[in-house]
């Protein structure tokens, strides 16, 4: 091959598409019977594919020619899909998709953690496959993603647009017409931000140069249809700040919060910055059957109410708490899960490591008039020793919540000390579930499991397990 000649890439022919994958891929097999990660194609489709890159051994590709369609196939509903990164699944029908979410739990729980796969109860689907979401954070950048329509269109292109990241390109953001995601007034608060600061020739953030005035809008809302809006801009402008808040309060009767936050670093977190209440109410209020929430504008909370409903109700269900059981609540963040149960127990103890959560959770459940529930920050693999249960107490019930790593092995091994009678285990990640029930299974007997979709038309799938002391 000469100097500067790329590389020709790989090509696949007629692949058989037999499965899904993380990241919204699915899984296809070679006539040689290679297996290879395939983009934009669902399972039953037969299609070529080209390589884009080769990871940990397996090429991961895009699907070029289809040569058969799948019945599971369906039309996307929004504009964007295909650039945007936020819906990977559209193009399929959404019984295929909890078919196939339904599978990967299974899958590890067969796989990883050695169990029947016929304590698996049916998955619980969304009751909304749009708009089900109550929080975004839109992202302002001066170089929009230009289109191919864009491009070849010859005429004068506005290059500030708000929208989301596009995957593999940190400096480009998709601008967003429609947004399927989250309700009214989602989409008319990012809009209406983008043509307000266009008016006034204020600049958009420049995500290589990091210079700018408006860099980031996180949207939450609520079941009552009530909105906060956290502007996040690159530079201290209370004159410009003022008026952008005037204005939308003002447009937008909706908007009950309303915060400022300046952020001049180089990542966009604002986990380590201050958010300034400018307007209305300091949190938003959502109520979960007989539990109300206080929800500021860096709070973490369950991202689908509605199906966010469902799942702390058949959480409560499995535990069937008695009125004297000391009930742990483990990674509770803003003691959601733990409040819920607190009518049905005599106390609750939740564990945090992120002290701003601790804070919610102990104001929460004051909201509620809660006084059998306190809250402890640290590190649960830190804390969760016997000195720590000397002190609160043996617990009969633990419910615990990990990140997606899952429980460190120290959790494990005091909970397996503690010998609670039940763990309710709500997992995000179906294979680090399935690693931690293998590694409870010589003191505990997994009863039953229940797969619950809280994100349509993504591969992402909460599993509850419920574990009985033998």
């Amino acid at each position: 091959m000469k100097r500067g000649q790329k590389k020709e890439r790989k090509q696949f022919f007629h692949v058989d598409i037999i499965d899904t994958a993380e990241e919204g891929l699915a899984i296809g097999r070679c006539d040689d019977g290679r297996i290879i990660q395939v983009k934009g194609a669902v399972p039953g489709d037969i299609a070529d594919a080209i390589a884009l890159e080769k990871r940990k051994g397996m090429y991961i590709t895009k699907a070029t020619t289809f040569h058969k369609l799948s019945a599971e196939r369906t039309e996307p509903f929004c504009s964007h899909f295909g650039l945007c990164g936020g819906c990977k699944w559209q193009h399929m029908a959404y019984e295929a998709q909890l078919h196939f979410k339904a599978k990967r739990v299974r899958d590890a729980f067969q796989r990883i953690g050695e169990l029947d796969p016929s304590i698996l109860q049916p998955i619980v689907g969304a009751p909304e496959q749009q708009y089900y979401r109550n929080k975004l954070e839109y992202t302002a950048s001066d170089r929009k993603w230009l289109t191919d329509e864009e491009m070849k269109s010859g005429e004068v292109i506005q290059k500030d647009g708000i929208g989301f990241h596009l995957p593999g390109a940190f400096d480009k953001v998709l601008d967003i017409d429609h947004c399927y995601l989250q309700s009214d007034p989602s989409n008319g608060i990012r809009l209406f931000i983008k043509q307000f600061c266009i008016s006034q020739e204020w600049p958009f953030f420049n995500l290589r140069l990091k210079t700018g005035f408006i860099r980031n809008i996180i949207v939450r809302t609520n079941l009552a249809g009530e909105a906060m809006v956290v502007l996040v801009v690159g530079e201290d402008n209370p004159d410009w700040n003022k008026l952008l808040v005037d204005q939308l309060v003002e447009n937008f009767p909706q908007i009950v919060s309303l915060h400022v936050c300046i952020n001049t670093k180089v990542n966009d977190s604002i986990h380590d910055l201050s958010a300034t209440h400018v307007y209305g109410q300091e949190a938003l209020t959502e109520q979960l059957h007989h539990v109300k929430f206080n929800i500021g504008p860096k709070s973490f909370f369950q991202t689908n109410s509605v199906q966010a409903r469902n799942l702390y109700a058949l959480t409560k269900e499995l535990a069937a708490l008695q009125p004297g059981d000391h009930v742990y609540d483990l990674y509770c963040g803003v003691g959601s899960l733990g409040i819920y149960m607190a009518d049905s127990c005599k106390n609750v103890v939740g564990i945090e490591q992120i002290a701003e959560a601790v804070v919610d959770a102990s104001k929460n459940a004051e909201l509620n008039s809660i006084t059998n529930a306190e809250f402890v920050v640290g590190q649960v693999e830190m804390l969760l020793d016997p000195s720590f249960i000397e002190r609160y107490g043996r617990p009969d019930v633990v419910i615990t919540d990990p990140p997606r790593a899952g429980m460190h092995p120290d959790v494990i091994k005091h909970l397996l000390a503690a010998a609670p009678t039940k763990i309710v285990y709500v997992s995000c990640n179906p294979a680090t579930q399935a690693r931690d029930l293998k590694m409870l299974s010589d003191a505990y007997t997994v009863v039953t499991a229940v797969p619950v979709d809280m994100f349509p038309h993504t591969h992402h799938i909460e599993c509850v397990a419920l574990l009985q002391r033998k």
